[in-house]
């Protein structure tokens, strides 16, 4: 094992590598810095947080890791998706290979978030962090809950359905239904999703712009934007026309989050919950349940 510095603060090394970034920030939201992530620089662009420790080695790509360094580094184990597998029988070679399934057809996708959860503090020794990530995570989405429900009461007009989103390109986007993480968030925070098509077992469709023009909802897009941004945006005859957008109403214009991995676990589900609350609860709202864990 190659000698590094001392840890950050509120982590504990682990001979590990994890080349998924969901595994990752799993890791991280329990206070374990792994030797080596995957991409880690892509990591900052696309998941944002929780960031990972410093110290963290990058291994080249997800999916052509650095067999060489991965093999310098003599992990005891290396974690991956089941998208991964095809690398196991090469990767088995260095260490022994460890799969964990985040996004599954036909399950409860916030049930496997916890159970991988569980997985991941057994392997690394952090048990007892495991359960305070599924705890803090089920109490701040419940607190959300409530405060909804109760600012609700009070106005007399609860939240638009959401049609969330994140960019392909200036006329295509994923957009998120049943098996994803945002749907799951929703969910528990009691907000209807707008879009009740068609989803893969990541959770999302690709479709045009077209395709949302007749829904009725508030849009929600995840970062990062097609090249050029918002005046990209402010010129495409099709955002024009998307609900929120040609209201112009402040009620429901399109709310625009940082970037939030879609493909997450606990710490993303966390800090697109918070993002959201942040646009959809006022200052009014009581928040039961609402305890800070460094993930948002």
């Amino acid at each position: 094992m190659t000698e590094t510095a001392q840890p950050p603060a509120g982590f504990v090394d682990r001979p590990i590598v994890a080349l998924d970034w969901t595994l990752a920030e799993t890791l991280t939201g329990l206070g374990v810095r792994a030797m080596g992530v995957g991409q880690v620089a892509t990591y900052a662009s696309w998941v944002d947080q929780p960031a990972l420790p410093q110290g963290t080695r990058d291994l080249g790509l997800r999916t052509q890791p650095n067999l060489e360094q991965l093999a310098a580094l003599a992990p005891a184990d290396i974690l991956i998706s089941p998208m991964l597998s095809s690398l196991a029988p090469r990767l088995s070679d260095i260490a022994p290979v460890t799969s964990i399934a985040i996004y599954t057809p036909d399950a409860d996708t916030w049930q496997t978030l916890v159970k991988a959860t569980r997985q991941l503090g057994k392997l690394t020794q952090r048990e007892p962090q495991a359960e305070q990530l599924i705890r803090l995570s089920t109490a701040r989405l419940a607190g959300y809950n409530a405060a909804l429900r109760q600012q609700a009461a009070r106005k007399g007009q609860s939240p638009l359905p959401l049609l969330m989103v994140q960019f392909m390109d200036d006329r295509h986007v994923r957009i998120f239904g049943d098996n994803s993480l945002f749907q799951a968030v929703i969910e528990r925070m009691g907000i209807d999703n707008a879009w009740q098509g068609d989803t893969n077992a990541w959770g999302f469709a690709t479709v045009s712009l077209e395709k949302l023009v007749t829904l009725k909802g508030r849009m929600v897009v995840v970062e990062p934007l097609p090249p050029g941004g918002h005046q990209t945006l402010a010129h495409n005859g099709l955002w024009q026309a998307m609900p929120g957008v040609r209201e112009n109403s402040q009620a429901s214009a399109p709310l625009f989050l940082p970037p939030v991995w879609s493909f997450g676990a606990l710490p993303s589900a966390n800090r697109f919950a918070a993002l959201l609350a942040s646009h959809l609860i006022d200052d009014e709202a009581t928040l039961e349940g609402e305890t800070t864990d460094g993930n948002h």
